[in-house]
């Protein structure tokens, strides 16, 4: 299926959203969870299916649901269509302090591989699956298991990061990266991972156990700050108990 022109704007600076103008009859999907506003028109439905709107029927839809939750991702995808007969917006939200970007399907040959809970939204016919790493030494690429996810279409996608987006061009370059902060990569590049130094610098160095290792001639799309350091850090900040059983907000009279 070919995936209809989206118009869109992306308002906000490090906590933004993508506002998505419809046609009549026009749809976009996203995660479970994502929308944050919708104009009058606009209807939403909760389906199977990764996206695509194949007619897959029952069992292939249900394959497509045992997918997301392999990827640890709600087993449907909401669909909002504008039922009217003006043009209507509706709106998605990033989860987490930082930058929504749209990526052109069509110019990354239709595909581009991404962090499970890098996906937002994207137009209609966009399938969204599960992509099952080259070799079992990536199978903890990203600490994220075994599992990235896999965008196939010809339209526009949006997906959202922590921090700063930096977009990077390989010539048959290597790059080695944190593994958090991978954010997608076009599929004719290679992937693995590597230990971070020897036995000392991987355990008391700061940086993590792994890096990945990136080969070839691609784009790379890397996050200034993943959520998992940042949690990491408020969680270091919360003061404790006396007793280190639970945490302490103050004396209470």
């Amino acid at each position: 299926m070919t995936s209809p022109e989206i118009d869109y704007e992306i308002l906000g600076n490090d906590l933004q959203l993508v506002e998505v103008e419809l046609d009549p009859g026009e749809t976009v999907i996203a995660e479970a969870g994502a929308m944050c506003y919708l104009e009058d028109d606009i209807s939403f439905e909760a389906k199977f299916g990764d996206g695509s709107s194949h007619n897959k029927g029952l069992l292939g839809n249900l394959m497509d649901a045992g997918k997301r939750v392999l990827a640890g991702q709600s087993v449907f995808i909401t669909h909002f269509t504008n039922q009217g007969s003006d043009k209507r917006k509706v709106s998605f939200a990033s989860p987490i302090p930082g930058k929504i970007f749209a990526v052109n399907l069509a110019e990354f040959g239709n595909e581009i591989i991404c962090q499970k809970d890098a996906f937002l939204c994207a137009a209609l016919g966009t399938s969204i699956n599960i992509a099952f790493t080259k070799r079992l030494g990536a199978g903890f690429f990203g600490g994220e298991g075994f599992i990235l996810e896999k965008l196939n279409g010809d339209g526009l996608a949006f997906l959202h990061a922590g921090g700063t987006i930096i977009k990077k061009e390989l010539n048959g370059e290597t790059l080695r990266v944190d593994t958090g902060c991978l954010v997608a990569l076009t599929s004719g590049l290679d992937y693995d991972i590597e230990r971070a130094g020897d036995l000392k610098t991987m355990f008391m160095g700061g940086e993590g156990l792994f890096l990945a290792t990136i080969r070839g001639t691609g784009t790379v799309y890397l996050q200034s700050l993943p959520f998992s350091r940042l949690a990491d850090r408020i969680i270091s900040m919360i003061p404790k108990s006396a007793g280190g059983s639970g945490f302490s907000f103050g004396d209470r009279d």
